[in-house]
């Protein structure tokens, strides 16, 4: 994060962008770095705008990477907990999914590994250069998996979380399937029909001089605005679209007002959707983390950062803050606003009964109940409105196209 370090040197008032992981450590970097400085204030800002031009010239160069296909890495991390149970060293596995794998992008992430372990790493600290194709749960489960002395047990539970996200991912994918396609449907039949039947009129309509409805005259001023500003509206909302995306990723305060408002469960479905998916991504890695024997702090560190919502995220650390002041599990679950009271009844009757692993798993169970219930029923909820556009634009163009011919035999007398 980016924080402004207002302070004082040589009796001037100055300010300065420091990079840091929160405040206080902005305060010491800028302390280290001007002896004499005293700091005055330290508030959160945006990066700077050379960084920020850097950032985005990165990120173009990271769009034509490609990602490890999510089936690739699930093999092979399948792979890695069967062979290694089996008592294979994990270097010889690592080469064997190397020299057995047709993929460019695993055979460069686990031949990497395979070379760092090979010089005395640890198969965590192996991974961490290639963290952003992994993913975080890869990365907790592995350092999960060095701790308890385990790894093929915590890669079989590994290779099973990322197998349920991932048909979770696909089911959502299909249900979008027939919304997407009928969208597509509508945009193209609207476009058409203003780009090529629309003009053929205009000429009929002026020519001879009839007094046209609201809705024909809202169809010529379209075609006649995409017309002569088709290109700047194209141009327009593909500077739109790259611009939302890299501010997304770059500008924190950006990013936590989207997340925010897409995780407010009164938004229709968008909002239970991205509630119900990241709560239950976060109980299926802690309830995971606390049934291997993982300290609780440790445990919540870790199954946070597979959160994807950064105001869900922000919620949910409030948890280990307080936690650290002794505060119980549950109440600090109760504090976050984020569970429901199902949710916190079971994880209450857990800490109580000492079973806190098995009501954590309950707790998995029912988010995913929850959430697969929204998925499957997803296309009948977004049926009614996929109907209704259908309805308005079909009504739009027969009440903009067919009306003024009924009256093209009054107008052609007067």
């Amino acid at each position: 994060m980016y924080y402004r370090v207002n302070y004082i040197a040589k009796g001037i008032k100055q300010n300065k962008i420091v990079e840091a992981l929160n405040s206080r450590e902005a305060s010491q970097l800028l302390k280290k770095e001007l002896k004499n400085a005293i700091v005055t204030k330290v508030e959160k800002a945006s990066a700077p705008a050379d960084e920020m031009i850097t950032n985005f010239i990165n990120n173009l160069k990271l769009m034509g990477a490609k990602n490890m296909p999510e089936s690739e890495k699930i093999g092979a991390i399948r792979q890695i907990a069967v062979m290694t149970d089996a008592g294979l060293p994990i270097h010889d596995v690592l080469e064997d999914i190397v020299e057995n794998n047709d993929n460019k992008v695993v055979k460069e992430v686990f031949g990497s590994v395979a070379n760092d372990i090979n010089a005395g790493k640890s198969m965590s600290a192996a991974l961490e250069p290639h963290a952003d194709k992994m993913g975080h749960i890869v990365m907790a489960m592995t350092a999960l998996g060095e701790k308890t002395g385990n790894f093929p047990e915590a890669y079989h539970k590994l290779a099973d979380i990322l197998e349920n996200m991932r048909e979770n991912k696909e089911k959502f994918k299909k249900a979008m399937r027939y919304p997407k396609i009928v969208t597509v449907a509508i945009i193209a039949a609207f476009v058409t029909v203003i780009m090529a039947v629309v003009p053929k009129f205009r000429k009929i309509f002026e020519e001879l001089h009839a007094d046209l409805p609201i809705a024909t005259k809202f169809l010529l001023s379209t075609e006649s605005f995409f017309r002569n500003y088709g290109v700047l509206i194209i141009v327009g909302l593909a500077v739109v679209f790259f611009a939302f995306k890299f501010f997304y990723k770059n500008n924190l305060d950006f990013r936590y007002k989207i997340d925010k408002f897409t995780s407010n469960r009164k938004l229709y479905l968008i909002g239970e959707l991205v509630y119900l998916s990241n709560m239950y991504n976060f109980t299926l890695v802690f309830g995971a983390l606390i049934k291997a024997g993982i300290p609780v702090s440790e445990a919540l560190v870790a199954s946070i950062k597979v959160v994807d919502n950064l105001h869900i995220k922000k919620k949910l650390e409030i948890i280990n803050t307080n936690i650290g002041r002794g505060v119980s599990l549950s109440k600090s679950f109760e504090d976050t606003d984020l569970f429901e009271n199902m949710s916190l009844q079971m994880v209450r009757a857990g800490e109580n009964s000492g079973q806190l692993d098995a009501m954590l798993e309950k707790v998995r169970e029912y988010y995913n109940m929850k959430f697969q219930n929204l998925i499957d029923n997803l296309s009948a909820y977004i049926e009614p409105i996929m109907l209704a556009m259908i309805a308005a634009v079909v009504l739009l163009l027969a009440l903009g196209i067919f009306m003024p011919m009924w009256d093209l035999g009054k107008a052609a007398k007067g």
